[in-house]
């Protein structure tokens, strides 16, 4: 379980103040009392998906699929920088990512730690080059 505290919530919430679909995010991770996959899952039903796996197991691989957008360099300084304002205004310009599930995987990958949430990619371009 990844656990979001009221002072997590309440940093998103000064960030997001003005997107209604993040603030509906974050009143729901905090009336899942901070569980993450809990309210990512219920967002999920809500946005007419229907998860087959476990709530934790669910929410980490879609936030790796979207791993390549989420670890693009010109936005992860400012996620190193606790901030999720960037990333999500990017996200909203990509057709196919579910909006209101936007919140919570950008939550998720800031909690796992950018850098080690990054580091498969990273290491994919080390060999590249």
């Amino acid at each position: 379980m990844t656990q979001v505290t009221s002072q997590e919530i309440a940093l998103f919430r000064s960030q997001l103040v003005d997107d209604p679909v993040a603030m509906e995010a974050l009143d729901l991770i905090e009336d899942c009392e901070g569980d993450l996959e809990d309210a990512a899952m219920t967002l999920a039903i809500k946005a007419g998906q229907e998860p087959e796996r476990a709530n934790a197991e669910w929410l980490d691989a879609l936030a790796k699929k979207w791993r390549g957008v989420i670890c693009e360099s010109e936005f992860r300084e400012e996620l190193l920088n606790n901030s999720i304002l960037g990333m999500m205004a990017h996200i909203k310009t990509i057709p196919t990512f579910p909006k209101i599930l936007a919140t919570p995987v950008l939550i998720y990958a800031w909690k796992q730690g950018v850098n080690n949430f990054c580091e498969p990619l990273d290491s994919i371009k080390k060999y590249e080059v």
